[in-house]
Parts: structure tokens; C-alpha cells; sequence
């Protein structure tokens, strides 16, 4: 959070103009980038309104959390007001989302988006806002996990009247979505005194909040298995949601009104492109629609089949590949979900198609033909492999040449990497991938980044956090070559040499190999850790703790990244492959890597300069963070 006091003296600031300065500062400290011009309007504008009704209320004492992180991700609620509930006398939490708007419309119908005049496309009720921070507060802060009823959720539009969002109360329900506008101040007083106790200081509440552990990330593979197996739901917020409505829309009108629609949602790692597609294909799969998940990724698809399709061979039938489309029947599915759509290929057919089918067909026609509502997820920084074109403006093109409309969502907030947007911010500086080069890593207490001096020394720590329950993997740039697989009970060999260190990379084949799981699964097995994985294995999954061995296809050379295309051992790169193609997914590969971890990332290179480097701009060593432990 930005700041936590009492109302009383977060008053005392505001009056003299210092919470301003103070939130900015904090905010810079935090995220490493002065907020816009429009989230400062949004404080000097908002907040102000808030602290007149808490004194109006006689809430002075209530301990108020501004910008609050929800965990885990990298969204963050207006405020949270923490305090004594006045009849029970247990914590009570108020989650309060601040809105300037005037006015704002339902969207064609659907209660829970709504059109205000400043965006160009449609944002997400406050209600139903507010009422998912709350959901979420609870799945992931042990303080409420087993005590939902102390956390309550308000949209406060202190500019609106009632006429001017009077559609947006359609789906009040609970106490964990209220709207209450300006011109209803004394309702809103009545609510927050219903739970907020004007005697109790709130602090010790505060501090139960702050202090509550959090609850472990639900992981993508037991995700899927909610979703599509079990039809429980993840808490989508925001714009999440927003895709997830638009998607939901666009094939109930392309039903309707027998019409194609093109939905593209983009977005950066850990932004929950998946965890959508995944709660789509669900939610569609529940409703009777024929639709199915693709991608690019046989590790990907391999471990949907095999975890979301544990009991139900027919669920493990609706995760197909790109190139799974060649034969078939336009708009034969309702909707097609194509997850990591970056990986999106030229043509579908490879050396193993049938002569009769070379036709030349661009895959993305392929794709867009066979469903009413193709879905595209992706993320055009995660292209690490040559001849990968799945972008905004390819997809948009092939849309165009059908005269089919495209509807395009973004996804800003970030799940991964503890939700951590200054981490995200300090990989991509780091690598070039942002003007402004590498900078000095400040620890913002969400993500945790550690540099060792050895593998031996990585491996041992990562083995001790495995001990402890969390889980651990070691991937590696494409920098040591792939030997055949062993026959069953031999030994994995050692490709990953380093000095007297050696580990086997992950198995290339679908079978376990000497203890060792499948290609597909190595991600997500225990029996993973030990081996070291590649960007190919490592993409589109996460774990707690990621090592990362830095190989030498990049190392850092006086005042810059120097990249060894000689050194590479991956055989995409081909010799007509540009220099300048290859230092880009070189590094691309490298962000892919070091945003896996969920809880923390440990990095190591194997050239001596570019540790020296990595030491200075990341300054916690392994042995002394190891320790303090």
C-alpha cells in the first residue's frame, strides 16, 4: 500500500497538501515510475471526498489503507478501511472503490460492464468491481480466508447522481458490492457506522490484515481443474472480467445474428490470459457450446489433457493444437480459444503433412474459418522462436479480408512474479527490451531476487525452499547440447556442464525416462527439479522459486548485452536467421525465464563479468540472504 494511518491523520495531511507528495514518492518507490497525471487527479479528487464522510461518520479513529495491493497480483484497491465491527466487536474490513464519474450506462444489457464517456470500449460495473476485490481479498489473505463476512465492498461515485448511474444497481446483491453516489452521503454514513465502530481504534485490525499469510497461489494446472472438471470459479477483477463478459457477449450475439466476431485479449506474462481462456472454455463447455482450446504448446495442451481431463476423457478432447484445424468445417465451433496466440504460426503443415494438404492456407485463416467467435490470447514479447506471427495487427488483417469485426481487450495487471510490476519493470530494463538500460534492483517486499555465485549453490538453496513445501525449478538458456534420451533405466546424461557440475536438461520425449517425468509435465511434476528446463518446457507455466542459469549466448561486456548467437545450441536458429532476429529472441527467451517464479528468483551466469554485473545491479548474494533463513 501507499499509505496507512488513521483517518484522522491521513485528514491532516490532505489539508496541507503533503499526501499528495507522500503518495507520489511512495508510488516511485514502489513501482519505479512516477504515477500518471490522471491517478494524481484521481487522489487530490477522490480521497478527499472519502475523509469528509468518514468525519461526518464520527469514523475518525478507522485505520485507512490507501491504494491497498491486493496479493499476488498487482492490483490495487482505492483504500481499505480497517476497524471494530460495532455489534461483534471482530475486524472489520470495508473495501472502497472511488469513482469521479458523472455518469455511466449499462452495456447493451449486460449489468456488469458499463459505458462511461472517457474509455472507448466498456470497463467493469464498480459494483461488481469491488465485490471480486473483496472475493479475492478472501481467497488469498489467511486474516479472512475463514472469516468472509468481516470484509464488505463499496463504489463510492462522489460526482454521479442518481439519475446518472441509476442502471448500475441492477446486480447489488450483497454486502460485498454497494453503490452509493454523492447525492446519497447519508446512506453511505449509515452503511460505513453499520460496520465500523466511531469508539474502536482500528490498528490492531490494520495490523491482522497486513500480518495475514498469504494463501498459496492457486496454480494454472489445478485451476483448469476447477474450472473445467469441478465448475468452480477464480476471481477474475477488472479487465479480466471484462474479457471474460465480452467473449461470453460476442457469442451469444454471433449466435443471435448468425455473424462472425473476432475477440483478441493482449497482454503481458502473468496477466491471466490463460486462467480467462481456461474459465471460458468452462463456462462455454457448461452452457453446451461447441468450443475447444488450442495452442502452440505441447506442454501446454499435454498437461491441460491430463490434469483438467483426469476423470473425463471428453475434456481432455477440447485442448487441440494450432495445426489441428487443417480439415475442418468453417464455423463448425461456436468458439475457438487460442491460448498463447503469439506462437501462432505461418502455415500449419510441416514435413509430415500429406501432399494433398500443402495448400498454402495461412494458419491464422485457418483458426478464424472454423469457429463464429475465435478468441485470440497473446503476448507479442513472448515470441522466442523464429517464424512465430501471431500478432494484433496479423490477426486484425486476416479479420479484415473477411469483413469480420475485431474487438480488442488489454491486460495490464500481473499475477506472476508476486504480482510485483517494479520486478516485471527491472527484468525488461535489465534485458533491453525497455529504453533506459539495466537498473538497481530495490526490493519491494512482493517479489524476491537473489544472485549466486555457483549452480551447486542455486541448486542447494532451491532444494532447501522445496524442503520447506514450496516448489522449484532450474532452467537454462538454449546453451548446451541435447543428447538422445537414455533407454528405460539408464541414467539421464549430463548435457548442462558447468565446471564439476552437471545436470540432464528436461526430456524431450512423452514418457518418464529413469524417474524423470515427460517433456509435458516437467513444469509441473515434482519429479521436474533436478533436471534443467528450457524456455520451450518453461513457457506458459510458473512455479514459487526459479533458478536461472544465464548462459554464455548472453553476457554483459563493459556497458552493454553482448549476445553470442555461436553459442546457442538451439536449433531453430538457422544460419539465414538474421543476426538481428536472433539477438531479440535470445533475449526474449531470458524474460521468459526470469518470469516464471511466483515467490522468488535466483539468477547465476556462467561468465564471470556478467556476474560481477549482476552483483552489483541485484546486490542480495545467495549465502548471506541463506543465512537469515
Amino acid at each position: 500500500m501507499l499509505l496507512r494511518e488513521s483517518a484522522a491523520s491521513i485528514a491532516v495531511r490532505a489539508l496541507d497538501n503533503s499526501l499528495y507528495l507522500h503518495l507520489t514518492e511512495q508510488f516511485v518507490h514502489m513501482h519505479g515510475y512516477r504515477p500518471g497525471a490522471a491517478e494524481v487527479r484521481s487522489w487530490e479528487r477522490s480521497i478527499p471526498a472519502l475523509l469528509a464522510v468518514l468525519n461526518e461518520a464520527g469514523l475518525d479513529k478507522v485505520e485507512v489503507m490507501l491504494e491497498y495491493a491486493l496479493p499476488l497480483n498487482s492490483k490495487r484497491a482505492d483504500a481499505v478501511l480497517a476497524g471494530v465491527h460495532p455489534v461483534t466487536g471482530e475486524p472489520s474490513y470495508v473495501v472502497v472503490e472511488l469513482k469521479q464519474w458523472s455518469q455511466a450506462l449499462p452495456d447493451e444489457g449486460d449489468p456488469t460492464l458499463c459505458r462511461v464517456d472517457a474509455y472507448a470500449h466498456p470497463v467493469l460495473n464498480p459494483v461488481e468491481q469491488v465485490r471480486r476485490y473483496c472475493a479475492y481479498l478472501v481467497n488469498f489473505n489467511g486474516a479472512v480466508a475463514e472469516h468472509g463476512h468481516r470484509v464488505s465492498g463499496v463504489a463510492f461515485l462522489h460526482n454521479a447522481t442518481e439519475f446518472g448511474v441509476a442502471g448500475l444497481r441492477d446486480i447489488e446483491r450483497d454486502g460485498h458490492g454497494a453503490l452509493f453516489t454523492g447525492e446519497r452521503r447519508g446512506a453511505f454514513i449509515e452503511y460505513l457506522r453499520s460496520r465500523l465502530s466511531d469508539s474502536a481504534p482500528g490498528a490492531r485490525a490494520a495490523d491482522e490484515l497486513c500480518d495475514g499469510v498469504t494463501v498459496p497461489s492457486k496454480q494454472l494446472m489445478s485451476v483448469a481443474a476447477e474450472e473445467v472438471r469441478e465448475r468452480k470459479q477464480f476471481v477474475l477483477l477488472d479487465e479480466q472480467q471484462v474479457a471474460y463478459r465480452m467473449v461470453l457477449n460476442a457469442v451469444q450475439k454471433a449466435k443471435n445474428a448468425d455473424r462472425k466476431e473476432v475477440v483478441i485479449v493482449t497482454g503481458g506474462p502473468g496477466t491471466g490470459k490463460s486462467v480467462i481462456a481456461l474459465q471460458l472454455l468452462g463456462e462455454l463447455y457448461r452452457r453446451g457450446v461447441p468450443a475447444l482450446h488450442a495452442t502452440g504448446s505441447q506442454s501446454f495442451t499435454k498437461t491441460m489433457r491430463k490434469i483438467a481431463g483426469t476423470r473425463k476423457k471428453e475434456v481432455q478432447d477440447l485442448f487441440k493444437y494450432f495445426n489441428s484445424f487443417m480439415t475442418a468445417e468453417k464455423n463448425s465451433l461456436g468458439a475457438l480459444i487460442c491460448d498463447e496466440a503469439h506462437r501462432i504460426r505461418e502455415t500449419s503443415a510441416n514435413r509430415y503433412t500429406r501432399a494433398a494438404l500443402r495448400t498454402g492456407r495461412a494458419q491464422i485463416d485457418e483458426l478464424i474459418d472454423v469457429a463464429y467467435v475465435p478468441v485470440f490470447f497473446l503476448d507479442e514479447h513472448q515470441v522466442v522462436r523464429p517464424g512465430e506471427m501471431g500478432t494484433v495487427a496479423d490477426i486484425k488483417a486476416a479479420a479484415a479480408r473477411r469483413d469480420i469485426p475485431v474487438h480488442v481487450v488489454p491486460l495490464d495487471s500481473q499475477f506472476r512474479c508476486g504480482g510485483s510490476d517494479a520486478y516485471l519493470r527491472w527484468v525488461v530494463r535489465l534485458l533491453g527490451l525497455e529504453p533506459g538500460g539495466p537498473v538497481t534492483w530495490e526490493p519491494d517486499g512482493r517479489m524476491q531476487l537473489l544472485v549466486a555465485d555457483s549452480p551447486q549453490e542455486m541448486e542447494a538453496f532451491l532444494q532447501a525452499r522445496r524442503e520447506q513445501g514450496y516448489g522449484a525449478r532450474m532452467s537454462a538458456g538454449y546453451c548446451w547440447r541435447w543428447s538422445p534420451e537414455p533407454r528405460p533405466g539408464e541414467p539421464l546424461p549430463p548435457d548442462v556442464v558447468i565446471g564439476d557440475w552437471a545436470r540432464p536438461w528436461n526430456l524431450r520425449g512423452d514418457r518418464a525416462v529413469s524417474g524423470a517425468p515427460p517433456a509435458a509435465l516437467w513444469a509441473t511434476d515434482p519429479a521436474g527439479f533436478g533436471q534443467v528446463g528450457c524456455v520451450y518446457t518453461a513457457q506458459g507455466f510458473e512455479y514459487d522459486w526459479s533458478g536461472v542459469i544465464i548462459g554464455p549466448d548472453l553476457v554483459w561486456r563493459e556497458d552493454r548485452w553482448i549476445t553470442d548467437r555461436n553459442a546457442s545450441k538451439d536449433p531453430v536458429f538457422k544460419k539465414a536467421t538474421p543476426d538481428a532476429d536472433v539477438d531479440r529472441l535470445i533475449r526474449n527467451t531470458y524474460k521468459v525465464l526470469l518470469t516464471r517464479g511466483m515467490v522468488g528468483t535466483v539468477v547465476y551466469s556462467t561468465d564471470s563479468e556478467t556476474r560481477r554485473k549482476l552483483r552489483e545491479l541485484i546486490g542480495s548474494r545467495l549465502d548471506r540472504h541463506a543465512a537469515k533463513i
